[in-house]
């Protein structure tokens, strides 16, 4: 195939200045699997290290920051899989003082100044808005397994799974890449069920002029979140694009040839949603990524900006939540820095 002649090139240029990045267990045409020893719940993000770090943060140029998270509420879009989420007022003011239930709160037990707050009570799936999923997040096979061959029957739990939960996820800096495929395209947002191929990542990544580096976190604009408003309530529109994403050859592409640390996209699922006939799995590149390579997936990442100022090189940071046993780390803010 003509895109494994340019893997190579593209793989080992080093940044300007700098030194190839030397792989801990990656290896080319192979990518990592269960590489990282029994018990291992973390995966490839397992190759970010101080030497990792200090290169990546070298791509910061202008000190600008991008915000890559989308605002959620109960209105917002959602894979039909995944719960809704409701915010509750749990303590309010006036119910503070209407309650009269916390004696600390009573002017004359020593709050004459009548102060109260605001918190909130949240159901909420652990799967919405910008996210990252971890590698518990998938299971398959008849033992009911994940990542690491942990399966359910051990590791399963009412209150979430007790192996490669997503506090196990370590915060993420690296060098991110922009692979802007719906401006490749000429297209404001790619069509429904667009399944993206590898030819279509090389050719955006050379209209761009950006060249993929071992350990890049990769993020795939398919301009479906150029329709997300405020908090996504056209569900609609959002969806009439959502199903665009990549297939399980462009994700062998990235993980094995091109050692991507973690890949993502700017809808809810990164893959095509129409898996190809005879497909073992109606979500085959979720199954790759999270259950066999250990690589994590990044969802629901708005792009525009980014694609708006031809910043397709950044520094990618992100942290997720420490909730134990949560399965992906939710509603979060990833930052562009370049």
């Amino acid at each position: 195939m003509k895109w494994r002649a340019a893997t190579l090139a593209i793989s080992l240029l080093a940044w300007p200045g700098q030194a190839a990045a030397e792989p801990k267990q990656w290896q080319q045409g192979k990518g990592w699997g269960w590489v990282w020893g029994e018990g291992d719940q973390v995966g490839a993000l397992n190759e970010m290290g101080p030497a990792s770090i200090l290169k990546a943060v070298q791509v910061v140029k202008e000190g600008r920051v991008c915000d890559l998270g989308i605002t959620y509420d109960r209105t917002s879009f959602k894979w039909p899989g995944h719960s809704p989420g409701e915010i509750l007022t749990f303590r309010s003011p006036e119910g503070v003082l209407r309650q009269k239930d916390l004696p600390f709160t009573l002017p004359e037990k020593g709050n004459p100044s009548l102060t109260t707050w605001h918190s909130n009570a949240l159901f909420i799936n652990d799967n919405v808005a910008t996210q990252i999923d971890g590698l518990g997040h998938v299971v398959v096979g008849e033992d009911n397994h994940w990542y690491n061959g942990f399966k359910e029957e051990d590791w399963g739990g009412n209150w979430g799974i007790r192996k490669a939960g997503a506090e196990n996820i370590p915060p993420i800096v690296a060098r991110g890449v922009l692979i802007d495929v719906a401006g490749y395209k000429g297209v404001e947002a790619l069509p429904s069920h667009y399944a993206i191929t590898p030819e279509d990542l090389q050719g955006a990544l050379a209209r761009q002029g950006t060249n993929l580096q071992f350990g890049d976190v990769v993020l795939i604009r398919t301009g479906t979140l150029r329709y997300w408003g405020e908090t996504g309530a056209d569900h609609d529109k959002l969806r009439q694009h959502d199903s665009a994403g990549i297939n399980l050859e462009a994700a062998r592409w990235l993980v094995e040839q091109q050692g991507a640390l973690m890949i993502g996209s700017d809808t809810s699922g990164l893959e095509c949603a129409t898996a190809p006939p005879g497909s073992a799995s109606f979500i085959p590149v979720h199954v790759y990524l999270l259950i066999e390579q250990g690589v994590h997936i990044a969802e629901f990442h708005y792009l525009e900006d980014l694609a708006a100022a031809q910043a397709y090189e950044f520094l990618y940071v992100a942290a997720v939540n420490k909730i134990k046993g949560a399965v992906a780390g939710f509603a979060l803010r990833p930052l562009a820095i370049r």
